[in-house]
């Protein structure tokens, strides 16, 4: 899985020019999940982002998690994640998530994050939306499960 973690001041989803989610301070998490990712992803994942210490203490340093300042989560489904642009000018997907497991892999990614007792709202699976944000600092950070560090198989060129 891969996420993009933006810290934000505040971070809406609008579907058909209706907002479906809204945040104030905290996350917006931009989630992909690739082919052969599982529950053991899943929950990895939701761990390390939810005990990021990316928020400022009193002296201005990064040194609080989001439980810490009161902060919320907004999760978006982002299949494109996992487009890869090695070879051609179009992206290819075949390292992402058919879409049945994909909203499997999400729904339960919000699951595990909603257990900690952070309050999270999240996007429409599947829809075409628009993200508002208002990034702060901007800190913005790609998480990845340890499974994606392995090589890529090579593109034929």
């Amino acid at each position: 899985m891969k996420a993009v973690v933006q810290r934000v001041i505040s971070s809406c989803v609008v579907v058909d020019d209706e907002p479906v989610a809204t945040i104030g301070q905290g996350m917006l998490i931009l989630l992909g999940a690739a082919k052969d990712d599982t529950q053991a992803e899943v929950n990895w994942l939701a761990d390390k982002v939810s005990g990021l210490r990316i928020f400022s203490d009193s002296n201005g340093k990064m040194n609080l998690d989001i439980s810490q300042i009161n902060g919320e989560i907004l999760v978006v489904s982002q299949f494109t994640l996992y487009g890869d642009c090695r070879k051609g000018k179009r992206p290819s997907y075949s390292f992402a998530a058919t879409a049945e497991t994909a909203e499997k892999l999400y729904l339960d990614f919000i699951s595990r994050l909603r257990r900690t007792g952070i309050p999270v709202q999240h996007g429409v699976f599947g829809a075409m939306t628009q993200v508002e944000l208002t990034n702060d600092g901007p800190v913005t950070l790609i998480v990845e499960t340890p499974q994606i560090y392995q090589p890529l198989k090579p593109v034929n060129s």
